[in-house]
């Protein structure tokens, strides 16, 4: 297992103090034993800690925005009307990997259970329904910060790397002094591409001054502790709710830091950072291709009528989450198509895919087949035996049975 903060951190070290990877990643131990001590002062004091790293990021990456300057007019554009003309393989994989970074498939579980720690009196339907309202409000504000956070980003990249080769980036870091990375762009014709989390920050340094490379960092770092605390209690509620496990957070924080840094420094050792950064990616994209998993289950559990009663989705919800969902695995299934074709072709390769993409799409598909019969798709019952349960019971007893249920869930 491979944690973005980890990365973020490594970036931090190497790029202000040029530390070894190995070095930095016995470092990042120190992160676990932050944790530990905010965890002894409660929720409410780790999320004003989650607040700050946000605060921390708007600001690091709103700068580069400024310093970039790019065409408001065009940002717009691209909101609205969003192409990518001419798009090779490495442009597909980091498109696919923004949507795995940007919408986690554990942060759905998060935002569903988080909402358990509120003190809100759930036999009461007023109060359930007021307290969805507030609920959405928070996850509005939040999601707004992290849409802004992320056109920040993806603009001063499309602004400054669109049409540049990596000759004028070289240029521009021997204009700037930064001598220690010239090499990290060679001196050529051709055109920037692979820029990763390492390169990026390199080139905002180059194109814009040290102090963004400096500040860059900052916000990465910032980004990758935010995400560990997703991580930590993600994999809580996880445990808690598949595995029946309840483990003190300590615990889970040693636990998945331990998982972590085993492979992290073999890589560090062995390999370079653009070794390291590369794994990010792709780590992205596993993500996405993870995130039916999560869309699919939430879907389904929200719109059933036993479990949700008169909290379950409406019609125009259960429609534009279901186009969503399509939408998510038909980019997955595009990028498998386009991703397949540069792994090594060998006959091993080709029975060991067909294993994984059989594994991957039958499992969707139970899931795609649980949710339109849980909307009135009727199987022959040989089938229909597989999807028999709570969720798809519609009789009154169980509707009744299931209140408090419903009444606990709809707060999720």
């Amino acid at each position: 297992m491979f944690h973005v903060n980890m990365l973020s951190c490594l970036l931090l070290l190497f790029l202000y103090y040029r530390i070894p990877l190995y070095a930095g990643v016995l470092i990042t131990i120190t992160d676990t034993f932050v944790f530990l001590f905010l965890d002894k002062y409660g929720l409410r004091k780790l999320e004003a800690f989650f607040a700050s790293l946000i605060i921390v990021m708007a600001f690091t990456f709103g700068y580069e925005y400024v310093a970039a300057a790019p065409d408001q007019g065009q940002v717009m554009k691209g909101l609205f009307v969003p192409s990518c003309g001419d798009c090779g393989e490495q442009v597909i994989l980091q498109a696919v990997g923004v949507i795995g970074a940007i919408i986690m498939p554990h942060n759905i579980y998060l935002h569903s259970a988080l909402v358990k720690s509120r003190d809100v009196e759930r036999s009461k339907k007023e109060a359930v329904k007021e307290a969805n309202k507030y609920y959405f409000i928070e996850a509005s504000i939040a999601l707004l910060i992290s849409f802004i956070i992320n056109l920040f980003v993806v603009s001063v990249f499309a602004e400054g790397l669109h049409d540049k080769t990596n000759a004028q980036v070289h240029n521009k870091c021997v204009e700037h002094n930064l001598n220690m990375y010239i090499d990290v762009f060679p001196n050529n014709d051709t055109l920037v591409e692979n820029v990763d989390l390492y390169r990026g920050g390199v080139f905002l340094g180059c194109q814009y001054g040290a102090a963004a490379l400096y500040i860059w960092a900052v916000g990465i770092l910032a980004s990758g502790q935010s995400s560990t605390m997703t991580g930590t209690y993600a994999g809580q509620f996880a445990m808690e709710g598949f595995l029946n496990l309840k483990w003190s957070r300590w615990r889970r924080i040693v636990l998945t830091r331990s998982i972590a840094i085993c492979p992290t420094i073999l890589i560090a050792i062995f390999s370079g950072i653009d070794d390291l950064t590369g794994m990010n990616n792709l780590l992205n994209v596993l993500m996405s291709l993870q995130l039916p998993f999560a869309l699919i289950p939430i879907l389904t559990f929200t719109s059933s009528k036993p479990l949700m009663d008169s909290f379950k989705n409406s019609l125009l919800s259960i429609i534009a989450c279901s186009l969503l969902a399509v939408s998510v695995i038909g980019i997955n299934i595009y990028f498998v198509a386009v991703f397949l074709p540069t792994l090594p072709q060998h006959w091993a390769m080709y029975i060991f895919e067909a294993i994984l993409l059989l594994v991957y799409f039958a499992f969707i598909f139970y899931l795609v087949a649980f949710f339109v019969q849980l909307l009135g798709w009727k199987f022959p019952p040989s089938i229909q035996r597989f999807f028999n349960g709570p969720l798809t019971s519609s009789s009154p007893d169980q509707t009744e049975s299931n209140e408090s249920a419903a009444l606990l869930s709809s707060s999720m």
